[in-house]
């Protein structure tokens, strides 16, 4: 039987101060619902995503998955009942947008604790450092007995640990009809959730609750809480990175994406950003202080300290891109060098290339972007500008100052710049 996952994103988030729906502000370069929906996607047959009205961004991040709309927000229980025509017979679970943080393994452990046979409910706990105004799970011999709300918790109940973290998974045929039975009558006359705990006992059935890792379950209302969130994203990317075989001098200060793929002996040095889809093989060194987005860096590279790679960036084996040098939509063959103060905008540059300090490849007219092509072994000379669309052939030398117009033949030596002339004082 398929399995599915429900995730509720019809927040808007008014605590987020912001046009953007709440589930479409980033952690380290990735959605929140996107988070959550690639994890999902790993363990759940398919995904259901429940969006508010007016939220076409959210329906795009969504796809290739489901979407239904919540045209009222009537509560948590309301929202997932707008999946409810979805549910097949199999394990269905419910997660939440704004605890984007929950990872792969903590949905197989709660899939397979409800396939362990003896609950027919399975709750997404923790047990946080401090467990503030979190809802209680009151345990009675090893099973949910209720969850106490902070407000209505008693001292003794205060004095409990294990946190209600708001996820779930039943199978669909008894979501269903717990979803069904869900009144409102409560202060804010919503529909919540949470209340199918009282109605699965009430039925004789096991509540069972898995202790998941509080950095998982962190909720996201506020900015406050999202940059909390951003924290616990980079401190787990860096402990997954250094045990990797990843070197890095001061792991506090580098950053990743939810995407970072870096190879075994990469050295990353203080204060490097890594941005969305970067690559970085084998044996390659990042210096302090470069950036690096939507790129890719080769086995044996040398980039920084200073360097800043854009998208479609692609470095060569044991190339080297030195200080304040930036690479955009270009490549830079193997053992290829920029290692000063250039700009490489759409451009080819070969093999065992040198590109001299302060080259620029100017790129754009105005209106369109043209290509620059530097052959193998080719030397440009610094303070160079190679005026697109241009080629300099393999081996060949460009003088130091030149602008460059026309195509340079293999081997052949081009200056272009004017005549120097001295006047001698009189």
């Amino acid at each position: 039987m398929q399995s599915m996952a429900v995730i509720i994103a019809a927040g808007l988030g008014t605590r987020m101060k912001s046009a953007l729906p709440k589930a479409a502000h980033k952690i380290a370069g990735r959605e929140m619902l996107s988070h959550l929906i690639r994890a999902a996607e790993q363990v759940f047959g398919r995904v259901v995503v429940v969006v508010g009205p007016d939220m076409p961004l959210l329906e795009t991040l969504s796809a290739p998955h489901e979407v239904v709309v919540q045209y009222e927000r009537l509560g948590t229980a309301h929202a997932a009942r707008q999946a409810e025509k979805k549910f097949g017979e199999g394990p269905v679970a419910v997660f939440y947008a704004d605890n984007p943080l929950v990872s792969v393994a903590t949905m197989q452990a709660l899939k397979d604790r409800l396939e362990n046979g003896d609950a027919g409910l399975v709750l997404l706990g923790m047990t946080p450092p401090d467990a503030g105004k979190y809802g209680r799970l009151v345990m009675e011999g090893g099973f949910v007995a209720r969850i106490v709300e902070y407000a209505d918790a008693k001292d003794g109940e205060l004095a409990i640990g294990f946190c209600n973290a708001g996820g779930m998974i039943a199978r669909g045929a008894d979501m269903r009809g717990w979803l069904v039975d869900v009144r409102n009558d409560n202060a804010k006359g919503e529909f919540y959730l949470t209340d199918i705990v009282a109605i699965a006992r009430a039925e004789g059935i096991n509540v069972a609750a898995l202790d998941a890792p509080y950095e998982e379950c962190l909720g996201v209302n506020s900015r406050a809480e999202l940059a909390q969130a951003e924290a616990l994203f980079q401190a787990r990317a860096r402990a997954a990175a250094l045990d990797a075989g990843v070197g890095m001098q001061a792991p506090e200060t580098v950053f990743f994406s939810a995407d970072t793929v870096l190879g075994e002996d990469v050295t990353v040095g203080p204060y490097v950003v890594f941005g969305p889809g970067v690559t970085v093989e084998a044996g390659a060194e990042i210096k302090a202080f470069s950036h690096l987005e939507g790129c890719v860096v080769h086995a044996g590279a040398l980039i920084g300290p200073y360097a800043r790679l854009r998208p479609g960036a692609d470095i060569g084996a044991g190339a080297h891109v030195g200080n304040f040098v930036e690479i955009k939509a270009a490549t830079l063959g193997a053992g290829a060098k920029a290692n000063h103060l250039s700009y490489i905008g759409d451009a080819d540059i070969g093999a065992a290339s040198n590109i001299g300090a302060g080259t620029i490849t100017c790129n754009y007219d105005g209106k369109h972007k043209h290509r620059t092509t530097i052959g193998a072994r080719a030397f440009i000379g610094s303070n160079t500008a190679l005026v697109a669309p241009v080629r300099v052939g393999d081996g060949a030398l460009v003088a130091a100052g030149s602008v460059i117009t026309e195509d340079v033949p293999d081997g052949a030596l081009a200056l272009g710049r004017g005549r120097q002339v001295n006047k001698e004082r009189k």
